[in-house]
Order: structure tokens, then sequence, then C-alpha cells
């Protein structure tokens, strides 16, 4: 033993490693509508993800027709302030719990539903400076919808990436309902987690 080790007691057994903490990335599932093909494609992006083996990323589904969150800015009777309160902070909270985000969205009219911007509108400081990537269902894949998120998240400063999943109702969905995508969509998720993990890992640096 060395003389500053004599001096200050040092043990000759080194320290243990400090578990790496994990990136948490959620799957949000974006839309509200009853008998919504949202559910089927959130389910197969968690468990694509979930099957990579990447020890240092969790997955988890964030459904928004779990918080009922009310209009930004509606008046509400007295009876209802509290419960639209406590959605609110549910909402913000679970949102700012994750390092990163892959939006699952359908396509209305050009954009993204109502109930999604809505949702988005609550937020600012819990995703500043976050990353999110996209998965989009509809007659042109969700792309419009897509292009409609890249406008708003720019403005809550979160880097979205490049790649996308598209799944189209023509081709992935039978009888527009029941979801059996085609093989070759892997590619486009596997480019767009690579991203998202990498994206969220420098970004988790910053904050």
């Amino acid at each position: 033993m060395g003389f500053f080790d004599k001096l200050f007691g040092r043990s000759k057994q080194a320290a243990a490693p400090v578990p790496k903490e994990k990136l948490k990335i959620a799957i949000v599932q974006g839309s509200v509508r009853q008998g919504r093909n949202g559910e089927s494609v959130a389910n197969w992006m968690y468990d694509f993800a979930t099957k990579r083996n990447a020890d240092d990323v969790t997955y988890e589904i964030v459904d928004l027709g779990a918080y009922k969150l009310p209009f930004l800015g509606e008046e509400l009777p007295a009876e209802r302030q509290a419960e639209a309160e406590a959605a609110v902070k549910a909402w913000s909270e679970k949102i700012a719990a994750f390092d990163g985000y892959i939006f699952v969205a359908p396509e209305y009219n050009h954009a993204i539903g109502g109930a999604l911007k809505n949702a988005l509108d609550y937020l600012n400081p819990e995703v500043n400076n976050k990353v999110a990537g996209f998965v989009g269902y509809g007659s042109l894949g969700g792309a419009r919808a897509h292009e409609n998120l890249r406008l708003i998240l720019g403005e809550l400063q979160v880097a979205d990436v490049r790649t996308a999943v598209t799944f189209s109702l023509m081709t992935d969905f039978e009888n527009m309902s029941e979801f059996k995508p085609e093989d070759y969509h892997a590619d486009n998720a596997n480019a767009m987690l690579d991203q998202v993990i990498a994206w969220s890992k420098a970004f988790k640096k910053i904050r």
C-alpha cells in the first residue's frame, strides 16, 4: 500500500461501476378515435423496438386516450375543474419523464388529429431539447401529418429525425382495419429508431 493509500485509508478494492441509466422512449398513441387503427400500429412499433435488444433503451406506450384532457382554454364547470387539472398534471408528468418520443399519428385533413394537437399545446418545457420520430398511417401513410408535427414540434424545441414509418390503409390494412404491415417497413423502422436513440443520447447531455 502506498503512502497516500495509508494516509487516506484507501482500499485496494475498485469502486463498483455506476449502473448506466437507460434511455426512455415513449411511443405516443396519438389518436383517441373509437375504432382507431392506431392501437395495433403502436403495439407493432413497441414489439419491433423491444425485440431489437437495445439494453440501454426502454420503451413505453403512452395512450393519449387515457388522458381526458380538456380543450386548452376551455371554460369548465366547477365540478369538472379538479378532474381536468389532474389530467393535465398527469399528462405533463408522464411526458416529461422521457428522453425521446415516437409519435404514432393518423392523418386527418392533411394534418394531425385535434386531440393530439390539443395535448401538445399543453406542453413546452417538458419536451424542450428532446427528440421525436414518427409513425403514420392513412391513405398516404400519414406523411402530411408528419409534416404538420414537424412544424409544431419545432416550436416546442423538439428535434425530429428525418426517417419515418408510413403505413398505407390500402396495402398495410385488410379492409382498412386489420393491420397486416408489409415486411419492407422494417428498414425504415430500424433507421428511425437508430436516429431517435442516437439523437436522444446526444440531447440528454445538453439538458
